[in-house]
């Protein structure tokens, strides 16, 4: 489980596809392997990946084909950054919502306006995802736990302040570049229950 507070921008040092449908990939962040043991979970880009090595603060993982094909981790490359987060401990300060690492659906950054002192960054939002994306909600886009401002039927907008755009990949995406989406999971839940009910 994580908070979708980023702690550290990341850089891809290797990605190495495997003989059948799988790739191997290598992360310097020296700040969230610091304490990472083999076995721990890292997300990359919002998608939590299983450390395998871990050496001079660089983290190995195994990526499967399921995650390349439903994440942008398969667009990574060599050299590029990612945003980074260690697993939350019980006992810490929840700073962004519960997101748990599992990506529901890949779109596109489709427009960047600036504001005053902040920006106004809207993405695509695939169909199948749309009935979990309600204004004032929390989404997690690449990581970034964010809260939706605006939402029509196929994009939403958020508003990015100047420390977002630093410390995170969001600052430097350009248009149609992919992002990683991972909807509130407590909507999930609460529509999976109430389609249950015979109402």
């Amino acid at each position: 489980m994580f908070t979708g507070i980023v702690e550290e921008l990341g850089e891809v040092i290797s990605l190495t596809e495997g003989n059948e449908d799988s790739a191997v990939i290598a992360v310097r962040g020296p700040l969230v392997t610091s304490d990472a043991r083999d076995g721990d979970s890292i997300a990359v880009n919002g998608v939590c990946l299983t450390v395998i090595d871990n050496v001079d603060g660089v983290f190995t993982a195994d990526v499967m084909g399921e995650t390349l094909r439903r994440s942008s981790l398969g667009a990574l490359k060599v050299g590029g950054n990612v945003n980074l987060e260690r697993a939350a401990a019980l006992g810490s300060r929840l700073g962004g919502h519960l997101v748990q690492g599992h990506v529901d659906g890949v779109a596109k950054l489709v427009g960047r306006e600036p504001a005053d002192q902040w920006e106004v960054v809207t993405f695509s939002l695939p169909a199948e995802l749309a009935r979990y994306v309600v204004e004032k909600g929390s989404i997690t886009v690449d990581g970034v736990s964010l809260t939706v401002m605006t939402v029509t039927d196929d994009t939403f907008a958020v508003g990015m302040i100047p420390a977002t755009s630093k410390h995170t990949v969001l600052g430097s995406k350009a248009i149609g570049e992919p992002v990683n989406l991972e909807v509130d999971v407590i909507a999930k839940y609460v529509e999976k229950m109430l389609g249950s009910r015979n109402v």
